[in-house]
């Protein structure tokens, strides 16, 4: 049961107790549009930064090396947050992988609950 909460009459309200879970695997989040969305993203800033230093007046093969140096760490900087979901999802998926090699191995074992 979780806690009380008062109403603005003075009156109190249950809230509701959170649905637990139903006992199967946690499903793991999706990672491909977050992959894609980084991707994406670091594209955009390549394709800018290259194409803000050609009009600057440096001519093509400089221009697209120097904005696809300057480009590493303008992405690193403005694509944290998307690298960070990405980084959670590719965990939660390595730890949902583990915990259904485990459970297969205990169940080819014979070391499985019944």
């Amino acid at each position: 049961m979780t806690p009380d909460r008062s109403l603005e009459d003075g009156t109190m309200a249950q809230t509701p107790a959170p649905s637990a879970p139903t006992g199967g695997p946690a499903t793991p989040p999706r990672i491909v549009p977050w992959l894609l969305v980084y991707t994406l993203g670091r594209l955009v800033i390549a394709v800018a930064l290259i194409a803000l230093i050609w009009l600057v007046g440096l001519p093509g093969f400089p221009a697209l090396l120097f904005g696809l140096l300057l480009s590493m760490p303008v992405a690193y900087v403005l694509l944290r947050p998307v690298r960070d979901r990405l980084t959670e999802g590719l965990a939660a998926r390595n730890v949902a992988r583990r915990t259904r090699k485990e459970q297969l191995r205990d169940r080819l074992s014979g070391d499985a609950a019944a």
